[in-house]
Formats: C-alpha cells, structure tokens, sequence
C-alpha cells in the first residue's frame, strides 16, 4: 500500500491563470468606473445630465450582454474569447486615455494639473466617446461570461466551493486595489489623473492579454452551449413570468440606491466636502462590510425564508439614504478627522453593505428556485436584470438630482452663487430614500400575494390527492 501524499497540485494552472487574470480586470475596471462621470463632466465637458446617462448605459450594457457573450464563447473558445475581450479592453480603456489629447490637438481643451475644458461643451466630437465606451462594454462581458466558466471547468466537485471562494476573493482584492489607486492619481495630478487612471487600467488588461497568450489554454468547452435563439427564448419566459419579473422590478430599487456608490457620491462628496475626499476609498467601505458580515448574516437567516431576509436588507437601506443626507446638517467641525459629509457618508455606505448581506445571496437563491427543472443555469444567466434596470434608471436619476441639487461649481460665476444653488444637496438623498421605502413595502405586499397564491396551490393540490 502506497502512503505517500500525492503531489498533484489541487488546481490546475488554468485556474490560476483565470484567477489572476480576473484580479487585473477587476482592478482596471473599478478604478476607471469609480470616477467615470468626473471623468465625463470634468474632462469632457459633458453636463451632470448626459454623464450619468453616459455611464448608466455603459453599466446597463455590462449586465446585460454576458448570458449572449458567453454563448459566443463557447463557440470561439475560452481563450480565443479571452484573447478578444482583453483586446478590446486595452483598446478601450487606451482610448479613453488618448481622447483627451485628440480634443487638445484640435484647441477644444487645455490640460495642466487641473483640467479646463472650452468650447468642448458645443463640440460634437465629445460624443465619440461613445464607441469607445461600448468597446470596453462588449470586452467586459466576454470577462463576466468566460472566467467563471473556467473557474467551474477547472475545479471538481470536492474543491468547487473553494476554487469559487478563491474567485471571489480575487474580484474583491482587484476591485479594491483599483479603487484604491485613485486618489493619490488624483493627488498628485488633479484632475489629469483622471485621464492618466486610463493608462493604469490599460497596462492591467494588456498584462492579462499577455498572460493569456502565453500562458492559457483551453478549457472544455461546453458542447452542449446554448445558442443565441435559445438564450434569447429564455429571456422572453424570464420577463413574460410575473413572479419573476414583479421581484426584480422591486429589487431594482435597492440597486438603483446601491448604484449611487457611482453615479452620485463621487460628485457630491467632491462638491460638497472638497476635492481633499476620498469617494474612491469610501466606496470599498461597501465590499469590506460585505466580506466581513455576509456569512454571518447569511447563518443568522438561514431558517427564514429568502422573501424574508430580502425583506429586512429592503428596510434597511431608506436608512442608509437618510445617513448619507444627514451629514449635510451637521455642523461644519469635523467628525474624527473628516468633513461630516464623507463621515456620515461612509456611515450610510456601511448600512448598505449589510443590506446587501441580506438580500444578495438571497436573492440569486429565490431566483433559481423559479427556473423550470434543466433551465436553473440559464435563467440565472438573467438574474441581473434587476442590474441592467437599476443602472439606467438609477444613474439617469442621478444626473437630474445633481443638476437641481448639487450642480457642478465650475458653471457659476463664483462660490456664493454655487453655494445658494447646492444649500438642499442633501435633498438628492431624501428621493432615494423614497425608492427604497417604496421597494421595501412593495416586497411585503409582494410576500403577502406570493404567500397567498402558494397557499391556494396546495390546497388544489390536496383537494387533487384525496
């Protein structure tokens, strides 16, 4: 009998590869998407309005075309699609490196350590951002589709639940590192960091389309893929399944709440507490609460149902709005070092998290508990809808508030104009405060009904068997 441990490694070097290269896409991506709408306004000129319908697009689009782009993938294979996601990425997020110094070229903006746009606002040539933009939405959802794919591909049922956690733990360091070089960007540099930010997010995704080249093969691909016409089949029972589609309609809510993490605290923390903030480090308040609090919580709610638990994270976040509102009333000495806005601003952003503790994994749970027995993993391809929904909805919004509430200090003629005009900042908040109590009583109502209903089923159901 041979005793000898086995020197066969756990994972296979596939996985690694996928792990590591998902760290570096994550980094890029949270770093350039924590400060696109400054990007957007303050490079390039564009109002508080169009930025936010900008990036909400540009967010809507990267949750809903992974479930299409990961069938393309099967098709191409992992590390075709890869190589072609990458590819666009570099591309992309060089492009919106290199826009400004187009603009500059033609006389339309000047850049020194602090950006000063003119006449930008009038030049239709802003607008090409647009193709940029999609180029890195389309690369970004080949990434969404094809790593987890791998992940799963390269791990057994043993060491499933591990690989997965290692997955996680990737994105969350990726996303915290991107978020976190931000700010001394934007210390050193001003606003040209913004632009200069592209550059880092470039040299990540080149990085990684390197290491796939080389490094990668592929994985098994899955023969049995779905195609397009069956996946947009899906889509159509998915929306045309009231149950579903009610639930996610409301739990959009909470998302369009949760998307303000982007859309607004960057503007108006920057507005309102001083360019000496920190939006980019307030927003990994957010992943920190959750690693830290969601097993817990999920264990603490493990006997009640998943309505239930969504339920209680829904009532939580009118709370965390009414946080974040009330650090424009305070007075203006600081709170533990900080202006009392970024304070009560990282106060309301830790209520957030542990809302999303409750509802998240609830959420995908109650979701695929829907799917008809063999569809589970394609409905779930959909189970982000509420995502697509509460980023167009959630950032559009974002742009009107900030225009009437928190209007941006560069189209006035000097501070006491801007200062009259932003006194009801904190205003911004109170509305968002209004969808997420609306989507909490709207989810109990939606219990009661969906209660009822599956009460009535099985009393036809007994009536049937006796």
């Amino acid at each position: 009998m041979n005793d000898r441990v086995s020197t066969k490694p756990e994972f296979p070097r596939i996985f690694w590869i996928a792990n590591g290269v998902e760290l570096l896409e994550r980094a890029a991506y949270y770093g350039v998407f924590i400060v696109i709408t400054l990007y957007l306004s303050r490079i390039l000129g564009f109002t508080d309005i169009e930025a936010a319908w900008l990036a909400g697009s540009f967010s809507a689009g990267l949750y809903f075309l992974p479930t299409f782009s990961g069938a393309l993938a099967d098709k191409m294979g992992f590390r075709g699609a890869l190589l072609l996601a990458f590819g666009l990425l570099t591309l992309g997020y060089s492009g919106l490196a290199l826009f400004p110094a187009l603009l500059e070229s033609q006389g339309l903006v000047e850049y020194g350590k602090e950006a000063i746009y003119h006449g930008l606002k009038e030049a239709d040539i802003r607008w090409a951002i647009i193709p940029i933009l999609i180029v890195i939405m389309i690369g970004g959802s080949f990434i969404k589709a094809v790593i987890t794919g791998t992940v799963a591909k390269s791990t057994t049922a043993a060491n499933r639940a591990k690989g997965f956690s290692i997955f996680y733990m990737m994105v969350n360091i990726g996303a915290f590192s991107g978020k976190t070089v931000v700010k001394p960007l934007r210390e050193s540099m001003g606003d040209l960091g913004l632009i200069n930010l592209n550059y880092f997010a470039a040299t990540m995704t080149l990085i990684a389309f390197v290491s796939i080249y080389f490094f990668f093969k592929n994985a098994e691909t899955n023969s049995e893929g779905k195609s397009l016409a069956e996946i947009w089949s899906a889509l159509t029972r998915v929306v045309r399944n009231g149950r579903l589609i009610s639930l996610t309609i409301i739990i959009s809510g909470f998302w369009m709440v949760q998307h303000q993490l982007y859309a607004t605290m960057p503007k108006y923390v920057l507005r309102m507490a001083g360019e000496g903030a920190s939006p980019s480090w307030y927003a990994n308040v957010n992943p920190l609460v959750v690693f830290l609090s969601v097993s817990l919580v999920t264990a603490m709610m493990s006997k009640r149902s998943a309505l239930s638990s969504m339920t209680v994270g829904m009532l939580i976040m009118p709370i965390s709005a009414l946080l974040m509102a009330s650090g424009n009333m305070l007075s203006g000495e600081s709170i533990m070092g900080m202006h009392p806005i970024a304070f009560m601003m990282i106060i309301g952003i830790v209520f957030q998290g542990l809302a999303e503790c409750f509802i998240s994994p609830r959420f995908l749970e109650y979701f695929s508990l829907q799917a008809p027995k063999g569809e589970e993993g394609l409905y779930l391809g959909f189970s982000h809808l509420h995502s697509f929904i509460s980023s167009l909805l959630g950032f559009g919004l974002s742009g009107y508030l900030l225009q009437a509430y928190c209007p941006d200090p560069r189209i006035f003629d000097n501070h006491e104009q801007w200062v009259a005009a932003s006194a009801n900042a904190h205003y911004i908040w109170y509305f968002f405060a209004a969808v997420a109590t609306v989507s909490a009583i709207s989810l109990i109502i939606y219990g009661v009904i969906i209660r009822k209903l599956d009460g009535k089923k099985e009393q036809q159901a007994e009536l049937v068997t006796a």
